[in-house]
């Protein structure tokens, strides 16, 4: 089934209830976004002549027309690929380049971007900005009837860095969406057309994901005015907005309760956050409790199995009185209702209650594979069952606690970082010798990244001169925040790196 045709549906039955917002203002109708995405799905496929399949890049910040672009890949038949705002121009190069994408649709100063590495995207055909007399034309073209596709044909190609520095597209099928919903009804929350979903996390990841069950149900989907995330501005779209729902990454929670604007705020329409992408200390939790209500649920997934691996809802947060009720909210929460989750050793084999391996899991909610990278494939994906690389623990009730992630990923605010890509762009300066790269507990993002670097003899590189080198082929979120000159790693007897070593001294040295 065509995801769209979820779209479609609201529209039929709630044609004149509030799709989209912008701040406090009603921009779309059902009725209107289905017709503007339906003319936008026609005008990709009649003229930029797009294929059944063709991938169409949503290069953009959050904004009203977002959805439509996204729906309209799907309502045509082709594949979505929306990417971080955030990334530099040459990443956003690769991914465009790697996913083979022909049409990106982009704000206004993502367009210029792109339109900058245009020698390194050669299919990319034609470039829209969001604001332009083309995309209007667009979106008031004649409509055309939404594509019957299989449920197994690409839908969204999420990339997710990997540890080899290079982004990996994960093929996220309609099938895998259509799922992610009904799971959301089943283990997240219920939705009613009423209700509304506050999108100041990216809508390119896990904010969009969840846009999807709100279509759906037919509710409202508010971007901010600055199209991401303020504490005041929050508060207000809650006071304005009944039924609200955010996605959160943690910080984005202990922001909010630390405020001192959350004393005098009216939290009355305040129905659910959600929150992922990272861990949230225990005592920040039970702060959110006593402040927000329990009206938090936590999520564990990953791009490969979006937004649903594990899950903790509000129920759990409710019983204070579980003798176990600490270990239960400080926890990853219980697998979802159509997921099989184990954890196993090396060899796959399941491990015993109580015992630390990595988290496997099954389901449809799996994506078909990597893009164009079969060796990826098979290492992640074996016999039906997604290798996550995260280490954890469960208890005979099916409770999921994290321990630790074997793949060195550094989390900061909510936002995955991959040492390796940044270790490869630093030894591309003539004086790095060697270098690694890890996070150090920082009390507002979780993680900030560190990298040690051994220059080579009669160099003396600079911090700034290091920085500069990130700053021109990476994105400035992934850039470390220290960088620590010295002469030597600490290596074991295979002279492997051990960056366990580096982050036990980092958590000795207080942040600045």
């Amino acid at each position: 089934m065509n995801h769209a045709s979820m779209l479609a549906k609201a529209a039929d039955r709630y044609p004149d209830r509030p799709a989209i917002s912008v701040g406090t203002t009603i921009v779309h109708t059902y009725g209107v976004l289905a017709r503007r995405t339906a003319g936008l799905a026609a005008a990709l496929r009649r003229d930029c002549g797009l294929q059944v399949g063709d991938r169409v890049a949503i290069v953009a910040k959050n904004c009203a027309e977002y959805l439509e672009a996204m729906y309209g890949c799907w309502w045509a038949g082709l594949a979505a690929v929306p990417v971080n705002a955030k990334l530099h121009p040459k990443e956003i190069a690769f991914i465009l380049a790697n996913s083979g994408t022909r049409v990106v649709i982009a704000t206004p100063e993502l367009a210029d971007a792109v339109r900058s590495v245009t020698d390194e995207t050669p299919s990319v055909e034609r470039v829209v900005s969001t604001e332009s007399a083309a995309y209007r034309d667009m979106v008031a073209s004649d409509p055309m009837d939404y594509e019957p596709v299989p449920p197994e044909a690409l839908a969204w190609l999420f990339y997710t860095s990997g540890t080899t520095g290079r982004p990996k597209g994960a093929m996220l099928t309609h099938r895998n969406l259509t799922v992610t919903v009904m799971n959301y009804f089943s283990d997240v929350d219920g939705i009613e057309p009423e209700d509304c979903m506050i999108h100041c996390a990216p809508m390119s990841h896990g904010s969009g994901i969840y846009a999807l069950p709100h279509i759906a149900r037919a509710a409202n989907n508010v971007v901010p005015e600055s199209g991401g995330y303020g504490v005041a501005e929050t508060l207000e779209l809650i006071a304005h907005w009944p039924g609200a729902t955010f996605f959160f990454a943690p910080t984005m929670i202990t922001r909010l309760i630390t405020s001192e604007l959350i004393a005098e705020a009216d939290l009355t329409n305040l129905k659910t956050i959600v929150y992922g992408g990272a861990p949230m200390y225990l005592a920040d939790t039970k702060r959110a409790l006593d402040i927000l209500g329990p009206k938090i649920v936590q999520i564990y997934g990953q791009g490969e199995a979006p937004m649903t691996i594990t899950g903790l809802g509000k129920r759990v947060y409710r019983d204070r009185e579980h003798p176990r009720w600490e270990a239960a909210i400080a926890s990853a929460g219980y697998p979802r209702t159509d997921v099989e989750v184990r954890i196993v050793d090396d060899a796959g084999i399941p491990q015993p209650f109580g015992e630390v391996g990595e988290i496997i899991c099954r389901g449809d909610i799996v994506m078909a594979g990597y893009w164009d990278n079969p060796t990826a494939t098979a290492t992640s994906l074996k016999d039906g069952w997604l290798w996550t690389g995260d280490v954890g623990v469960m208890d005979p009730d099916g409770l999921v606690t994290l321990k630790d992630r074997s793949k060195d990923m550094i989390i900061s605010g909510g936002t995955n970082i991959y040492p390796r890509e940044i270790e490869e762009i630093l030894l591309t300066h003539p004086a790095v010798l060697e270098c690694a790269v890890v996070g150090r507990p920082h009390p507002d993002w979780g993680e900030e990244v560190v990298a040690f670097v051994v220059p080579r003899e009669g160099t003396s590189p600079t911090e700034a001169d290091l920085d500069a080198l990130c700053l021109e082929n990476i994105a400035r979120f992934k850039r470390p925040k220290l960088y620590r000159i010295v002469s030597a790693l600490q290596k074991n007897n295979y002279g492997k790196i051990l960056k366990t070593a580096l982050r036990e001294d980092l958590a000795k040295r207080p942040v600045k």
